[in-house]
């Protein structure tokens, strides 16, 4: 797991706050203060994780973020404004991993950066290396891979790890608060979407049932389960 970090936003003062702080807390980290050096950065491969602002110039952190996407599955946290629900719902339709609002702490940001490396950097035990089969859908842990009936399946980090999560307990409920701390790394906030949005985008990507039903289904009162087709 690569514990390399990439800041990317205009605020000099604010990143080199939250430099100092990863630092200190054993992080590489590398800084951009616009979107296009901080799009090319990101695409290097140099990274474990990138850390967006929204509001940049050059190329918005939204823009950035649709680039990534198209080249690379990396975890990506975006820094949005506090109570702009607009900016975090977008961010998350196009694959944001996870969200944080501005102004934000160095401790907080840096949690949310430890719980997604540590999802993402599963170790290779006997466990995870074994593929899990759940009718035409197959997860790798290890690997952090997924196909259905022989097509793989392209999620980013956060969209794995709810899906493995689901895989794991087939056929029955989670709760979105569990989903949040599970696959997140936080509780689920009263007025929290992320779970909602990232659930539509891994419905699209799974396809639909022969019934033409999603292979995910909404519990009423229960959460998210996983039919077991």
């Amino acid at each position: 797991m690569s514990h390399k970090v990439l800041l990317v936003d205009d605020d000099v003062e604010l990143v080199d706050l939250l430099r100092d702080y990863l630092e200190r807390e054993g992080f590489q980290v590398a800084v951009a203060h616009d979107g296009k050096a901080g799009m090319a950065a990101a695409l290097s491969g140099e990274f474990g994780i990138a850390v967006l602002d929204v509001m940049m110039p050059v190329m918005s952190g939204i823009q950035v973020l649709t680039q990534i996407r198209a080249k690379s599955s990396m975890p990506v946290i975006m820094l949005t404004a506090r109570g702009n629900d607009a900016d975090r719902i977008v961010g998350l339709e196009l694959g944001a991993d996870d969200y944080v609002p501005k102004p934000c702490t160095p401790r907080e940001l840096t949690a949310r950066i430890r719980a997604i490396l540590k999802r993402s950097g599963t170790p290779e035990t006997a466990a995870t290396m074994n593929p899990i089969v759940v009718g035409t859908l197959t997860i790798w842990p290890a690997q952090r891979r997924a196909e259905r009936s022989g097509r793989i399946i392209d999620l980013t980090s956060t969209e794995f790890n709810l899906v493995e999560i689901l895989v794991r307990n087939a056929g029955r409920p989670v709760t979105k608060s569990d989903l949040s701390q599970e696959a997140l790394g936080r509780p689920l906030n009263r007025f929290d979407r992320s779970i909602d949005v990232h659930m539509s985008s891994i419905r699209h990507k799974l396809g639909k049932l022969a019934d033409s039903r999603s292979l995910i289904q909404t519990v009423i009162r229960k959460g998210y389960q996983l039919s077991v087709e």
